[in-house]
């Protein structure tokens, strides 16, 4: 027997449960497949888990440092066993929470692995499924190199590395980029000896150049120790990882997580067939993957210049729009203030960061934040840059006080 759908969706990540959630609102007949856990990568092996890890990380090292603001705590010690079951616990609960979210609209959702036939089919669990129209949202995996392969023991990926069972002592990441940049942090504060190995001029290259910079400042304060411009050529196992460096250096470490951001699997494209979420190749983030579901579902546009992105830890870091370096001398201007400058840094002992605006003929057309809260302050910005709001116009908002809010105010009068 033919199942008939109106809309049949493979992957159940941001991108696919938005579009199954979006579809069900127009009243159409949705399946949605998912091979392993409902909620992809984002939810189960990435932004969800890191995110809970790394707060963890960060209340340790506040508490570590919390004499500084009058309070007390004696033989702070940290049990990491726990600090990943808790992060268990939060996924578990999300994971739920969103299968009982989809149930309840009626999304019909199939736990099975998933193969599209063609443009109106889908074969899975022994049946076929007619859908009017198929979105395959069956994301990406992460990426490695010859010389680098994962063995999900000693050379960990990203999902490998949410499964660790104790802090290891010493650690080499290969890439700086937003994954790099986290583990760093959480691996840092919890003690572990951290290198980082980066191909790119700068930690962070897809960041604006003052960002890298502050990026790197802020690594060398934490005894991180960093190798720029330099590719790993092997890496040799025994008890430990002996990592060989092509300007001819070698690290011992006991774990090597490699970084390197993530790739679509070499799966033929059938015509006809929607790709929306990572396996488009596009920007790899969540955010972006649910607009486009949202763009397909229920034709609401976005600007695909104007995607923010986020860096988590402390202090965060986020930025959205034009980098200085790729802006020709003498067609910008250029804002930028110390977030010490704000005093809710002070109240917060959070003073670390800045934030800088760039322009172009009176309106923002980029933005880049190291600040307690930059995960937040960003939305403001794109906001102002989506909507052409000029600098003037923006000057007559009023921002709270204290907030980390008024450093973008502030910032406008440098403009």
């Amino acid at each position: 027997m033919v199942l008939k759908y109106d809309i049949g969706i493979v992957g159940s990540g941001p991108a696919g449960y938005t579009a199954a959630l979006s579809f069900r609102k127009k009243g159409l007949s949705v399946i949605l497949f998912e091979k392993n856990e409902i909620g992809g990568v984002c939810l189960n092996r990435g932004c969800i888990p890191t995110k809970a890890i790394l707060h963890s990380a960060d209340f340790y090292e506040e508490i570590k440092n919390a004499q500084s603001v009058g309070i007390y705590a004696d033989n702070v010690e940290f049990d990491f066993s726990k600090v990943i079951e808790r992060k268990n616990i939060v996924v578990s609960k999300l994971r739920k929470s969103l299968e009982l979210t989809l149930k309840n609209s009626g999304v019909n959702v199939v736990k099975s692995e998933a193969k599209i036939i063609d443009r109106n089919t889908i074969e899975a669990n022994g049946e076929i499924y007619d859908c009017s129209k198929i979105i395959a949202a069956v994301g990406a995996e992460p990426r490695t190199f010859k010389g680098m392969e994962f063995d999900h023991r000693q050379i960990l990926s990203s999902d490998d590395v949410l499964e660790l069972s104790e802090m290891p002592k010493s650690i080499v990441i290969v890439g700086s980029g937003a994954i790099g940049t986290e583990w760093a942090r959480i691996f840092s504060e919890f003690g572990c000896d951290v290198t980082i190995v980066e191909l790119a001029e700068n930690l962070l290259p897809l960041a604006d150049i003052d960002v890298s910079k502050r990026v790197e400042r802020i690594f060398k304060a934490k005894k991180i120790k960093i190798f720029k411009s330099v590719s790993v050529t092997q890496i040799e196992k025994s008890c430990n990882c002996l990592v060989h460096l092509s300007n001819g250096e070698q690290i011992e470490s006991e774990k090597v997580l490699v970084a390197v951001g993530r790739t679509i699997s070499n799966q033929e494209k059938v015509d006809g067939v929607i790709y929306i979420g990572d396996v488009r190749g596009e920007i790899m983030l969540a955010h972006y993957a649910t607009k486009q579901a949202l763009e397909v579902a229920l034709g609401i546009p976005f600007d695909k210049t104007l995607v923010p992105s986020v860096v988590y830890g402390t202090p965060e870091i986020a930025w959205v729009g034009k980098r200085e370096q790729d802006l020709a001398d003498g067609t910008y201007t250029k804002s930028s203030m110390l977030i010490s400058a704000l005093g809710k840094s002070h109240c917060d002992n959070s003073t670390e960061g800045f934030i800088k605006l760039l322009s172009q003929e009176g309106k923002i057309v980029g933005a880049h934040i190291v600040s307690n809260e930059a995960s937040a302050l960003i939305q403001q910005v794109t906001i102002a840059i989506q909507n052409g709001i000029s600098v003037e116009k923006l000057k007559e908002v009023c921002f709270g006080h204290p907030t980390y809010s008024e450093g973008i105010f502030e910032s406008l009068f440098g403009l």
